[in-house]
């Protein structure tokens, strides 16, 4: 199998990982979006969710992080040295963990609001808050871990030591760049189900452009990046 197939295979498996991420983001918050506390996303809707949702969301992470990783690990491909490739892969170990923990801390929070708002319990928002405001820097924490790979990326594009243009590589095939453009896209979506499910799976989404695109840019061979024969997915 040459480079191409393999690149193409991975980044595919990247969508699938974005698919089971951007899937559990949406099947723990989708509901109706009326809340009473501080936190804007511990809605009605979230007192109506059943165990089971939550169950799968959180079940979809376990093969979803592989397939997410497998997709982050080959983007290395575009990369045109191969000491950048190992830092950037290297940053990748570090940052795939965290999209666990969090994925755990909020499934953790919305399934005991659930619990408590569903058998009658006083004060679920405020316990909830409490707790979450008790431990929040597990999430600026986490971010600190999981974007240095996105940012070194983009460093290395502005640099123009990536197979992509120096600009051309933001319209579509720069993580960042995709997920402020959907971000502003949120903003102006209506208050509706949709929109808190959109918004929790920013993340994955905006993954899924870039795979995407990645996907084209490998079929189509852009500045020769599937010349070469060999492929290496870890450092």
């Amino acid at each position: 199998m040459n480079k191409k197939k393999k690149m193409i295979i991975c980044f595919v498996l990247g969508m699938v990982g974005c698919l089971c991420f951007g899937g559990g983001d949406w099947l723990m918050v989708y509901g109706n979006t009326a809340h009473t506390g501080e936190l804007y996303w511990l809605t009605q809707g979230i007192i109506g969710i059943s165990p089971a949702r939550n169950a799968i969301a959180m079940a979809l992470a376990f093969p979803g992080i592989i397939c997410y990783g497998t997709g982050l690990f080959a983007m290395a491909g575009f990369i045109k040295d191969s000491r950048d490739r190992k830092i950037y892969r290297v940053l990748n170990i570090f940052g795939l963990t965290p999209w666990l923990c969090l994925h755990i801390f909020y499934i953790l929070l919305l399934a005991i609001y659930a619990y408590m708002g569903s058998n009658g319990y006083q004060g679920a928002d405020e316990i909830c808050h409490a707790v979450y405001s008790s431990l929040s820097w597990i999430v600026p924490l986490s971010e600190a871990f999981m974007l240095p790979p996105f940012i070194y990326y983009m460093y290395l594009q502005l640099r123009g030591k990536t197979c992509f243009s120096r600009l051309g590589g933001f319209f579509g095939a720069n993580v960042l760049v995709n997920y402020g453009v959907l971000y502003v896209v949120s903003l102006i979506m209506p208050d509706i189900p949709a929109r808190l499910g959109f918004k929790n799976g920013l993340m994955s989404e905006s993954m899924i452009i870039l795979f995407a695109v990645l996907v084209i840019c490998t079929v189509k061979n852009i500045h020769g990046v599937a010349d070469e024969e060999k492929f290496t997915l870890i450092p």
